[in-house]
């Protein structure tokens, strides 16, 4: 396993307690008559607010509900396991955010629904996973892209008139700029080898040396390297000054007597 990757029981739990919380609010409001709609973002007004903190929680049948319910599961845990020093900011700004450019550029309608987190977090986790490079994370970015990479056209106008393709649109671009915000320097490559240090020069590289240009394997030229003859000191060098005296060339050898 992963040294950055550890598995815990929130990898489980978050995602399993936020679907049941939607459930659980979906039974709520059939149980007891309730009408949730009108809390939900409406557009431009100050009453419509609200809806940012609400309209992930409510839903309007059974299959909308359904239809966020897997995708959160999956995606949620994949956000906890994966980028857990991230999820709490990510789920929190995801909601709000969303949910703000949801109110600016919505339709006169009342928008609900989960949908618009489920953006957020497909494009969080792909873009993420491609900016940080780290292997494990570019493989979820296109296991995502994979299996919910057909989203993409509801993020369009007039594709189908009865979902709200404003929020989509907004938990899209929400995810992208959380992406660029949080950093995730835990994920960043230690250089190993001298080409990888930001401080490499290919020039003075003695392997790359022998590359041209083009990339062609040559050889080094020669150097010839000029070679100062040795100087040998006589025996009888010194540096100690000497004086010499010229005297008579006399033998020391007795006079005969006469």
């Amino acid at each position: 396993m992963d040294k950055h990757f550890k598995f815990n029981n929130s990898v489980v739990g978050l995602p399993l307690f936020f679907v049941l919380f939607l459930w659980f609010v979906y039974w709520t409001e059939i149980r007891y008559g309730f009408d949730f709609d009108t809390n939900g973002i409406l557009p431009r007004t100050a009453s419509g607010l609200q809806g940012i903190v609400f309209s992930p929680f409510i839903h309007s049948d059974i299959n909308h509900l359904y239809n966020n319910s897997i995708p959160l599961l999956a995606l949620l845990a994949a956000l906890q396991f994966f980028y857990a020093k991230q999820s709490f900011y990510v789920i929190t700004l995801g909601v709000l955010f969303s949910g703000l450019i949801t109110w600016v550029i919505g339709r006169e309608s009342y928008h609900i629904g989960a949908s618009g987190l489920v953006y957020v977090l497909v494009s969080f986790i792909f873009f993420k996973g491609l900016l940080t490079k780290y292997y494990r994370l570019v493989a979820l970015s296109l296991t995502v892209i994979m299996l919910y990479g057909g989203m993409l056209w509801y993020v369009f106008p007039e594709v189908d008139n009865t979902i709200s393709w404003e929020g989509h649109l907004a938990g899209l671009v929400t995810g992208f700029l959380l992406s660029l915000i949080y950093k995730t320097p835990e994920y960043k490559k230690i250089p190993k080898y001298d080409w990888e240090k930001p401080n490499f020069d290919a020039a003075e590289d003695k392997f790359m040396q022998r590359f041209d240009e083009n990339g062609n394997f040559v050889n080094l030229p020669i150097v010839e390297e000029f070679e100062e003859p040795e100087t040998h000191q006589g025996y009888y060098t010194s540096n100690l000054q000497v004086n010499y005296e010229i005297a008579a060339n006399e033998k020391n050898e007795s006079k005969p007597e006469s």
